[in-house]
């Protein structure tokens, strides 16, 4: 079967990658070239700060450098041969150092006021830097579809005003005031197909892939945009917010405590040592290990209430389950994976595991069929 072929390779080099990026960083470290690479460094400069995002711009190119073939199979190669893509290989390229330079342009803030808390706080780093991340994340939420995601998509207001209208109703049946729905151009990557409500106080957008809008019909369409708004309805976002921010306090918490013992095995003595810095990720990566599941079963309990809400508010379970069948295998994904891959990987439930759920909901929830409009099987 193509799907579990193309869903188990892109697993097993998720998996590959992620454990020789453990092994490297701890060599990095272990071997002392961590520290030789902070004293060449300071050949040039004294200044901290600089040497900080100079160490980092170092590193992080020798990362592209060493994982370009992989990626370039993972996310070039292998969607074209499962014929998913729709880019050129410069258009592949193109795209990637974009999201570089978002990344950079986002993420070395973010690392000189981790660095400059480290220096300030000392061993109580993590509380102020959790509470950093809390409020970055925020404006993120607010910027991400007014200004980050147009660099990368084309998006315009849907035309289609009988569509529109409907999507209108079901947001304020859900309790959301949306000013305009919008498409955008997601077939100029891939041939996969999905839809969105993203943003947060007025940048609230509901987007719209034109993958979808071009492949399924209005029905069909509707119970995609009532299950994204059953996030809202339900409290999905708000909760993710304040359980994610609790567990962000948690876990720099523990990655601090497990950062300063481990810095004598490796030779250093203080904290603030830049050459020490990748024992963070090191710590962080194995914290994640424990928190990736936990974190993906609250995220599958979250579907499961969305698509029960989708089914309620459109009153168009078939079209839903047909919905969800077709964006299965239009994007290739895998129907039954095993068990622990779906509780360990999964942040959705697989598609069998949904339409099964959906169904029972069904059967518990309605006193007859026919005023479900379920056909019979």
């Amino acid at each position: 079967m193509e799907y579990k072929k193309y869903n188990n390779i892109k697993l097993g080099i998720v998996i590959f990658k992620s454990v020789i990026s453990f092994l490297l960083i701890i060599g990095f470290v272990y071997f002392h070239f961590s520290l030789m690479l902070e004293n060449y460094i300071r050949i040039f400069s004294s200044n901290s700060y600089v040497l900080l995002i100079i160490f980092i711009l170092i590193t992080g190119f020798v990362g592209i450098i060493l994982f370009s073939p992989l990626n370039y199979y993972k996310d070039f190669y292998l969607e074209h041969k499962f014929n998913l893509s729709n880019q050129t290989f410069g258009r592949w390229i193109f795209e990637n150092f974009k999201g570089l330079v978002v990344s950079l342009v986002i993420g070395i803030p973010i690392l000189l006021g981790f660095y400059f808390i480290l220096n300030r706080f000392g061993q109580f780093w993590w509380l102020p830097f959790a509470f950093l991340l809390f409020i970055i994340s925020v404006v993120l939420a607010r910027l991400v579809p007014v200004i980050i995601l147009p660099l990368f998509y084309k998006i315009t207001p849907l035309e289609d005003e009988e569509l529109k209208g409907r999507i209108t109703m079901l947001a304020e049946g859900a309790g959301i005031r949306v000013e305009n729905v919008f498409k955008f151009n997601m077939s100029k990557n891939t041939k996969k197909a999905n839809a969105a409500f993203t943003g947060l106080g007025k940048s609230k957008r509901i987007l719209l892939g034109d993958t979808l809008l071009d492949n399924y019909n209005k029905d069909e369409i509707e119970t995609v945009i009532a299950h994204e708004l059953g996030h809202y309805k339900k409290k999905h976002i708000l909760k993710n917010l304040i359980i994610g921010t609790v567990a962000s306090f948690g876990m720099l918490y523990i990655i601090s405590i497990l950062y300063s013992v481990s810095l004598q095995w490796f030779g250093f003595k203080s904290i603030q040592e830049i050459a020490a810095l990748p024992l963070l990720s090191v710590w962080a990566m194995l914290v994640g290990l424990i928190e990736t599941p936990l974190s993906n079963i609250l995220s599958r309990k979250f579907e499961y209430e969305a698509d029960e809400y989708a089914v309620s508010a459109t009153n168009k379970p078939e079209a839903f389950i047909s919905t969800l069948n077709r964006l299965t295998d239009q994007n290739l994904a895998d129907r039954n994976p095993h068990p622990f891959v779906e509780w360990f990987f999964y942040s959705h439930p697989s598609i069998e595991n949904r339409i099964n759920t959906i169904r029972k909901y069904i059967e518990r929830n309605s006193t007859g069929n026919e005023n479900l409009g379920l056909e019979e099987t």
